[in-house]
């Protein structure tokens, strides 16, 4: 049986160059062919984010594709997702950002940039990777206790990527020591998952959890955020105010 249909946003800029943003429509017809879960998705570019209601989505997906049209857009709807309380998932660009908006809002360190976009910048939160991870696969070790594995397990998983650019391990305390949490990491202890316990769901990766198989068997983490959506969706709207 279908379950009610969750409404959510894929904010990013849709490109049929970007692997993640033609695998996704696959993705959201295989979760209702294989487990019954129906989303209606609607794209929003960066330069609309800031101006789209996007508290009225029951979860916000902030896909691939830095760098994006508008940064700031980006920074927008991982605010709205976590301050609305509202499931969110960032992946590859949507984790460098989330990243960002963490450490700005939260954290007050509102100069901190990212290095792709702005490398004469003083402070650079995301830098370039030792490693180019484009078209790579690699390993994720997952810490247990965590929202990823309650997801996908404990311990080792492969995943895959396309990226250069990561987190500054310069900032880790920084933001742990803030209610950031993060969950996995490679082999040489740098940071691939991020989360944020006390929220409903809320988590980012730089893999492409979008790139998972064929698409036919969505990714654990696309499965999780279905059903966070989903309970969203059926979740009272006094309940929802209360939540916000």
């Amino acid at each position: 049986m279908t379950q009610s249909m969750a409404r959510i946003a894929l904010v990013g800029d849709r490109s049929a160059n970007v692997r993640a943003h033609a695998r996704i429509p696959t993705l959201i017809d295989a979760l209702l062919r294989r487990d019954g879960v129906a989303l209606d998705a609607y794209w929003i570019a960066t330069p609309d984010a800031e101006a789209a209601n996007l508290g009225g989505f029951d979860a916000i997906w902030l896909v691939p594709g830095s760098p994006y049209e508008s940064a700031d857009g980006a920074i927008a709807a991982v605010r709205t997702a976590r301050e609305r309380g509202l499931p969110f998932l960032g992946t590859c660009g949507g984790f460098q950002h989330a990243l960002l908006e963490f450490a700005r809002n939260v954290c007050g360190l509102p100069g901190v940039e990212n290095a792709e976009v702005t490398p004469e910048a003083a402070e650079h939160l995301i830098v370039p990777l030792e490693c180019s991870l484009k078209g790579h696969e690699e390993a994720v070790m997952i810490a247990p206790g965590t929202l990823a594995a309650k997801i996908s397990g404990a311990g080792r998983r492969t995943e895959r990527y396309h990226c250069d650019y990561g987190l500054n391990p310069d900032y880790l305390e920084r933001l742990s020591q803030a209610g950031l949490a993060f969950s996995g990491f490679d082999d040489s202890g740098q940071v691939r998952i991020a989360e944020l316990p006390g929220h409903p769901f809320f988590i980012g990766t730089l893999f492409q959890p979008e790139l998972h198989g064929d698409g036919t068997q969505p990714h654990p983490i696309v499965v999780a955020l279905a059903a966070a959506a989903t309970a969203h969706a059926t979740t009272p709207t006094t309940a929802k105010a209360l939540a916000t």
